[in-house]
């Protein structure tokens, strides 16, 4: 629910926006001048914006699906981070307004999000969007804003989440990331009708998965926010029970607002890193599968693990912290 005071609460220097602002400015125009400024006021920003300019790419074929491969050795912070609860809880919080660098900005939004620029970004206009509050990473708590976000930033960014078990490097602290629209190759492969196969329709929502993609996806679309929010309940709700817990079930997710409709793009894990992960030596391969990654762009801050990662390795890591067809059939069967 908004905050109304939650700008009162937050150090006086860290707005620089607000959202809605009372003139009509939209989101996306707010984040970008933002980033403008941040890269100019910055210098830790302006430093991650700048070693995006060495990042390296490459796409790997995968049977009937491409991914791509991205070498950027300022992720080694998120890749390598520390998420056990004991680590957790010995950290000091990087998303609490009051331990946000001196120079941070962001935009205040709905009264309760503030829209931060990420200094070690995957992309141009990576934007964090943290809770004012310090309160544990849920989306289902949390659904409404997620589509509100990505409606409001449509056309210049979709929104994505990380669940507390398989992504978040602060599971602690509920937020979402923005990347510039069609940066992650899922969307563009959700938006193909050509790859999707209908599963079902739930009044105005209809519910599909991905073929031959080598994960379990499932795509929810409804021009109702009601509805998709109803739906992404019923989904979570479906795959708690498929997996026998009464914690949130372990997901990524992407939201997009295309064409007058919401596209939510889920995706059910079942654990966070790869065995790969966790060998030792030149064994070891440093890929932590978040969102963007699952999502089909890869993030490897080691450059030996971006020359040597090829299809096989890419198919391994998918299988492994993915849900396999039966599980994936299993919750659609359930909604």
């Amino acid at each position: 629910m908004p905050t109304p005071n939650a700008a009162a609460e937050l150090p006086p220097h860290t707005v620089a926006a607000l959202h809605p602002d009372g003139r009509g400015s939209s989101l996306s125009s707010l984040s970008r001048e933002l980033y403008r400024r941040q890269c100019l006021d910055w210098p830790m920003m302006a430093a991650g914006a700048e070693a995006l300019n060495a990042v390296q790419v490459r796409s790997v074929a995968v049977g009937p699906y491409d991914v791509r491969l991205q070498f950027n050795p300022k992720r080694i912070v998120s890749t390598g981070a520390k998420v056990d609860a004991a680590s957790i809880r010995e950290r000091r919080c990087f998303l609490c307004a009051a331990h946000l660098p001196a120079e941070q900005r962001g935009v205040l939004a709905y009264g309760s999000f503030l829209v931060l620029c990420n200094p070690m970004p995957i992309f141009r206009e990576h934007f964090t969007i943290a809770h004012v509050r310090h309160i544990p990473q849920s989306i289902e708590e949390n659904i409404l804003p997620f589509l509100d976000l990505a409606k409001d930033l449509a056309g210049s960014h979709a929104v994505f989440y990380n669940g507390p078990k398989c992504g978040a490097s602060a599971p602690d602290h509920m937020h979402f990331q923005a990347s510039p629209a069609g940066s992650i190759p899922a969307e563009r492969d959700a938006a193909d009708p050509a790859r999707r196969v209908q599963r079902a329709i739930r009044g105005g929502l209809t519910v599909s998965t991905l073929k031959e993609y080598g994960r379990g996806v499932i795509v929810l679309e409804s021009a109702s926010r009601q509805e998709t929010e109803l739906g992404f309940l019923r989904l979570c709700a479906a795959m708690r029970r498929a997996f026998g817990t009464e914690d949130e079930p372990m997901l990524n997710a992407i939201a997009v607002w295309d064409g007058g409709r919401w596209r939510v793009i889920v995706i059910p894990r079942t654990k966070h890193r790869p065995a790969a992960y966790f060998r030792e030596g030149e064994d070891q391969v440093l890929i932590s599968p978040a969102a963007v990654d699952i999502g089909g762009l890869i993030v490897t801050p080691a450059e030996r693990d971006f020359r040597r990662t090829d299809a096989a390795l890419v198919e391994e890591i998918f299988r492994e912290v993915s849900v396999s067809d039966d599980i994936l059939n299993d919750i659609i069967g359930r909604l």
